[in-house]
């Protein structure tokens, strides 16, 4: 059994996947590297993919499936998975290595020890390309330090600060117990992947490192703000999928479902924001009925968002309504730095 088992999505990631996988080759035998092809077609993914599979036997697997989208490769990814831990590394982004053995130590001592770690939590880069500046997300103000807690330990998560998959590593059957499984064909499921576990945590452990690297910068990328628009059925798609799983889950801690609540208030806000920047009338037709939807279902999550700050200020009435609405979110943007 391996400590550590890590999958990478891959489509037609030629050009960049092969320093993503040599950025996790240090951390030896204890890790599995699943390159999962997911049926790439314009390049040489699945040659790459099998290259390293010779070259690094026991460490690298190449998986190749028919394309199935992110969501499909993540669930190749833990499907395969023999290790005790799973984390998911995109093919464009990478990781630091001496970040990657405190990571691999820690892991360790708790498989050695005698405490179960659910989650562990580590910073990450936003490697936004042509930014001098490189933001870091760190959860200093939020968790305590290099020990094991509970969510009755958490402190307060600000505005913007969010536990994303860049920053967790889950224990696989714990993931596997909660039934996930990412929608095929679907952008924006890393949200899904983050959300849906979190009920099932019952103990976390944040390493204070600078771990993962994001690269935000292809024109192409998913996170591209045209391309958001452009695939906004998607993206209401995974949040109406949050707030069934929210819905769901029998939360006992106040905390975790303060924060759940509150990555709820920001998935609903980028819906409607996409939606208002679109300037169409078909997706604006989408955010009402998606925000009417959340009325029927579940009318107390409906009152605490529709009528927090961010709702009131994705939802002003009229023309100049809408443009007060996209000016406050590219203020946010330049403020939170995302994109």
């Amino acid at each position: 059994m391996k400590l550590l088992s890590i999958a990478i999505p891959c489509y037609n990631s030629e050009a960049y996947m092969r320093h993503c996988i040599d950025t996790l080759l240090p951390g030896g035998d204890e890790v599995e590297i699943l390159i999962v092809d997911d049926g790439s077609t314009k390049d040489h993914t699945a040659q790459i993919a099998d290259e390293y599979e010779a070259k690094y036997p026991g460490i690298c697997r190449a998986i190749h499936q028919e394309n199935g989208g992110h969501g499909e490769a993540v669930n190749a990814g833990l499907r395969a998975a023999t290790g005790i831990y799973f984390k998911v590394v995109d093919s464009d982004d990478w990781v630091n290595e001496e970040a990657y053995a405190q990571v691999l130590q820690t892991l360790r001592e708790f498989v050695m020890g005698k405490q179960t770690l659910d989650m562990l939590i580590t910073n990450f880069v936003y490697e936004k390309q042509g930014a001098k500046h490189k933001r870091v997300m760190q959860y200093k103000t939020a968790l305590p330090k290099r020990q094991l807690c509970g969510w009755n330990d958490v402190k307060v998560f600000m505005l913007g600060q969010y536990i994303l998959m860049h920053s967790v590593i889950y224990r696989t059957e714990m993931l596997r117990e909660c039934g996930l499984e990412l929608p095929k064909h679907t952008f924006y499921v890393d949200n899904l992947f983050v959300f849906q576990p979190l009920p099932y945590v019952k103990t976390f452990y944040y390493l204070d490192v600078n771990f993962y690297r994001y690269f935000i910068g292809r024109s192409d990328q998913s996170v591209n703000e045209q391309v958001m628009i452009g695939r906004i059925d998607q993206q209401i798609r995974v949040t109406r999928l949050m707030l069934d799983s929210y819905e769901k889950a029998k939360i006992t801690s106040f905390k975790l479902r303060h924060y759940m609540v509150r990555y709820l208030e920001i998935m609903m806000t980028i819906c409607s924001i996409l939606a208002i920047k679109s300037g169409s009338d078909e997706n604006m037709e989408k955010k009402k009925q998606l925000w009417q939807d959340l009325r029927k279902t579940d009318l107390p999550l409906f009152m605490r968002l529709r009528w927090g700050f961010l709702g009131q200020s994705m939802n002003l009435p009229g023309k100049s309504g809408r443009t007060v609405s996209i000016a406050g979110y590219k203020i946010s943007q330049k403020f939170f730095g995302f994109n």
